[in-house]
């Protein structure tokens, strides 16, 4: 595979991975998409507003094309923790409207230059680390958050799938679901003694 092929591939994965995150804020109530599901608060809007400062930085300080917005700061914890949960004075359309300004400006860095090209990530020591690295560090990281999202939207209301296409058609009811659960439940047991 030649070098622009390696890149449009990643670029199309992450491009779909981003997506995936987004379509799981759809039919959700602000308070929803902001709650804290598990002990350390993580939830929904906030793994969006996470995605956005850490994209920003990836795909803009990292290769001297610095995002044209204020980012926190990565070097203080409560800047740090800051970018995992939306205030209640930024809306989901900030937060959205955000991250998908940092995507215009991710592409544009993808598309100016070439896998080989080297940025520099300060937070990794200041390590000299090529296009290349950053894009699959990218789309390993959004496939995490994706993958987080995934579980906190079906704790919230059931809804499966990668997209909001599939979130709609999976048709399966709550007594298909109940079932499953009962028997996956029963199996664990069943393991377990």
């Amino acid at each position: 595979m030649d070098a622009d092929a390696a890149k449009a591939n990643l670029h199309t994965y992450l491009k779909h991975e981003r997506h995936a995150v987004l379509a799981k804020l759809n039919d959700l109530s602000e308070y929803d998409v902001r709650r804290p599901l598990t002990v350390t608060g993580t939830n929904l809007l906030g793994l969006v507003k996470h995605l956005a400062t850490w994209e920003a930085r990836y795909l803009g300080e990292v290769f001297d094309r610095p995002f044209p917005e204020p980012l926190p700061r990565w070097d203080v914890e409560a800047d740090r923790l800051a970018d995992m949960w939306a205030t209640e004075d930024e809306s989901r359309s900030d937060v959205v409207d955000r991250y998908r300004r940092v995507w215009a400006h991710g592409d544009a860095t993808v598309a100016a230059l070439d896998l080989d090209a080297v940025g520099r990530v300060e937070w990794w020591g200041g390590a000299e680390v090529p296009l290349f690295n950053v894009l699959v560090h990218l789309l390993a990281e959004t496939s995490r958050h994706a993958g987080h999202a995934d579980i906190l939207r079906e704790e919230l209301d059931g809804a499966v799938g990668t997209d909001a296409e599939a979130m709609a058609a999976e048709g399966h009811g709550t007594a298909f679901w109940a079932d499953r659960r009962a028997r996956i439940e029963a199996a664990a047991r069943a393991a377990g003694d």
